[in-house]
């Protein structure tokens, strides 16, 4: 993916476009949702400008990057007309489940990395089924 990473830190809102090559992306906005698709950027832009996310605003434990992310989703969950998730049900139908499938893959390429192996391609006639 190409694009830029909105953060929030003690420092206030970053936008990065290098230094997150390691992140888990999660896609929040279905294909076929074209018009809040090209609302996206404006919306995160205006969001991010906001006086709740100045850096003298940053508390570690209740106002942090994680708060950022949930109260833009919810901002636009609402403008949808849809219920605000909790932080609880944010994290369990989205950070849980990318989380769980990145573990699964480290833990993977890890055994793969010490062990000896080798790939077969299969013939043909077997991908096809």
């Amino acid at each position: 993916f190409a694009g830029v990473v909105y953060n929030y830190d003690q420092e206030g809102v970053h936008r990065d476009g290098s230094g997150w090559e390691q992140c888990i992306s999660v896609a929040l906005v279905q294909p076929d949702m074209w018009e809040l698709l090209q609302q996206w950027d404006n919306l995160l832009e205006e969001f991010s400008l906001e006086e709740a996310w100045l850096p003298d605003r940053y508390e570690e434990q209740q106002h942090n990057c994680f708060t950022f992310a949930l109260a833009f989703i919810n901002r636009v969950r609402q403008g949808r007309g849809q219920e605000p998730l909790s932080k609880a049900q944010f994290t369990e139908s989205f950070v849980l489940p990318h989380s769980r499938e990145a573990s699964r893959y480290l833990t993977l390429h890890q055994q793969l990395a010490h062990r000896d192996f080798y790939i077969v391609p299969l013939a043909e006639q077997e991908q096809e089924q």
